[in-house]
């Protein structure tokens, strides 16, 4: 892939990001008038605790598309690396929004339980809580594909919160069929708890991809692919690397590995493989990929290392001193 085919495919993949995040918004607006017009209608606590989860998430996608803006600009000489890695935070933020709506839901179902519970007009509210959720799956779907197409987390980790959103609206249904059949009013708040604790954990999962993206973890299953990538091109042209590492910034791959070429190999030559490689390695993986190597020669490789580290050790320890 050519450098001017990577800036197009980036561009229209920011165009796309952009969009869904547009949508996202403007669903999410449109969700939270209605289930307050259904909790309005029945004072369910079920009902309650579903647009309680939609006001975090029409905060968080406020966030969101704003980092979604943030993460497109290009590095300056405060940023040298970009502004790519907003996306871990933008993530770690929902995150912990959703958390913070699961503690509300049940603090709220709690206290509607022990005042007393008075429930009315329930048909009416778990239909447009139903329809809520079947616009929120569609929306979900969305934005999770979008977002693993044009390798977004911020757009991905929308999508799962609004796919919690979905079956949060679906267990209220749930719960407010079953208050309707057997008319045992302590179902509603009883389910409205049940969804909170089901997205404690996705918002607890948000936060640990969050800390992991920040502190560079890398997926075993991402490695094991560059990896394998790197070994078959080293093995073409008759080189060998170390020093393999790879992270996410949010959007891209950073990849960084070591090359060990014969020492009779020219340093244009040399260069010139080490392109190849960095290039070939970029196109061949699903991401928008930099690949930076460090040439070394294969003979005495060791010995360098130990020696450069020998004199930073004993550079630390004069310091000390």
């Amino acid at each position: 892939m050519t450098t001017d085919e990577a800036g197009l495919r980036s561009a229209e993949a920011q165009r796309q990001n952009q969009w869904a995040m547009r949508w996202s918004l403007a669903v999410g607006v449109c969700m939270l008038a209605g289930k307050g017009a259904a909790f309005y209608l029945t004072g369910s606590a079920a009902i309650l605790s579903d647009a309680i989860e939609s006001v975090i998430h029409v905060v968080a996608v406020a966030f969101a598309a704003f980092s979604v803006y943030v993460s497109t600009r290009p590095p300056d000489a405060r940023f040298p690396y970009g502004y790519e890695r907003i996306a871990f935070f933008s993530a770690g933020f929902e995150g912990a929004l959703i958390i913070l709506a699961a503690v509300s839901i049940i603090w709220t179902s709690v206290d509607k339980w022990l005042g007393g519970l008075h429930i009315e007009r329930l048909g009416a509210g778990a239909l447009i809580v139903a329809a809520a959720s079947l616009v929120n799956g569609g929306l979900g779907w969305y934005l999770i594909r979008t977002g693993r197409r044009t390798n977004s987390i911020i757009l991905e980790a929308n999508g799962k919160h609004v796919l919690t959103d979905c079956w949060t609206s679906f267990g209220v249904v749930g719960g407010l069929c079953l208050v309707l059949l057997t008319g045992w009013l302590p179902f509603d708040p009883i389910l409205a708890i049940a969804v909170a604790l089901n997205i404690l954990w996705s918002g607890g999962h948000l936060i640990f991809r969050s800390v992991g993206g920040l502190m560079d973890y890398t997926e075993p299953r991402l490695f094991t692919e560059v990896r394998a990538k790197l070994d078959g091109l080293c093995h073409e042209v008759d080189v060998e690397h170390h020093g393999l590492r790879v992270r996410h910034t949010g959007y891209r791959l950073l990849i960084e590995a070591h090359l060990l070429f014969p020492g009779r190999t020219t340093l244009v030559d040399a260069h010139r493989m080490a392109t190849l490689i960095e290039d070939r390695l970029a196109a061949g993986l699903p991401h928008e990929t930099e690949v930076v190597t460090h040439l070394e020669a294969v003979e005495d490789h060791a010995n360098v290392h130990i020696r450069a580290h020998g004199d930073d050790r004993q550079s630390q320890k004069s310091s000390s001193n």
